[in-house]
């Protein structure tokens, strides 16, 4: 996808940051669109569906995190690339916007050239899971719809929010194998995200309740596998 055609979302209660940052986007040829505050934000998606929402933690109204709550929520935002780009540092804080199903977790300051490098390494990465495989994969009763991130075991619709979807899609896509701590990090966060060492468990612990405990297994000191 060219630059041109690139819809991003800046959402900052901050005057300065959203036009600096605004500006060295339009450089780069983004399309950008700009919210003070959650709910004008919120009201913005709808609206022009961007491809990547830029957010703030700490927003009037509503703040980042309920937002990208909210957003991960709803299926028409499953292809929302979501980075929260905040000077909150705390680790729980970075945990739970990864938790909640955010792309990446950026904090500021930063230079623009590094800025604009994150943005464009989530986009080839959002492409590139786009368009892998096929859309519907079918293992023992489950089948999973990847154009429209919808999990059916049997007759029952199982809900995911967006990174345990994108998680449970790469551990079925090769039954039996054993997908290491750093490659799950690697193709469902990326190489420029950094997460807790939980948020994977985390994540995992999520899905075993949702689709049951024996489908995924724990290989302890590597990583994870999906069997049936």
């Amino acid at each position: 996808m060219e630059n041109s055609e690139v819809r991003i979302l800046i959402a900052d209660d901050e005057p300065d940051i959203i036009e600096f940052i605004g500006y060295n986007l339009k450089k780069e040829g983004f399309q950008v669109f700009k919210a003070t505050n959650g709910l004008e934000a919120e009201a913005l998606v709808k609206e022009i569906q961007p491809h990547l929402l830029l957010l703030d933690i700490m927003m009037p109204g509503l703040d980042g995190v309920e937002l990208c709550r909210r957003l991960r929520t709803a299926p028409v935002n499953k292809d929302l690339l979501i980075a929260f780009l905040t000077a909150r540092m705390e680790d729980y804080s970075q945990i739970t916007a990864l938790e909640l199903g955010a792309d990446d977790y950026i904090t500021k300051p930063i230079k623009p050239r590094i800025l604009i490098s994150r943005i464009k390494a989530l986009l080839r990465r959002s492409e590139r899971l786009n368009a892998e495989t096929e859309t519907l994969i079918k293992v023992s009763d489950f089948i999973i719809d990847k154009e429209k991130y919808l999990v059916f075991r049997g007759d029952e619709e199982i809900q995911l929010p967006k990174k345990e979807f994108e998680l449970l899609c790469l551990l079925v896509s090769k039954p039996g194998k054993v997908f290491a701590r750093d490659e799950i990090f690697n193709k469902i966060w990326g190489t420029d995200v950094i997460v807790g060492n939980r948020t994977i468990d985390v994540h995992i612990r999520k899905i075993r309740e949702k689709i049951g405990e024996k489908f995924i297994k724990t290989i302890k000191g590597i990583g994870y596998k999906f069997e049936f």
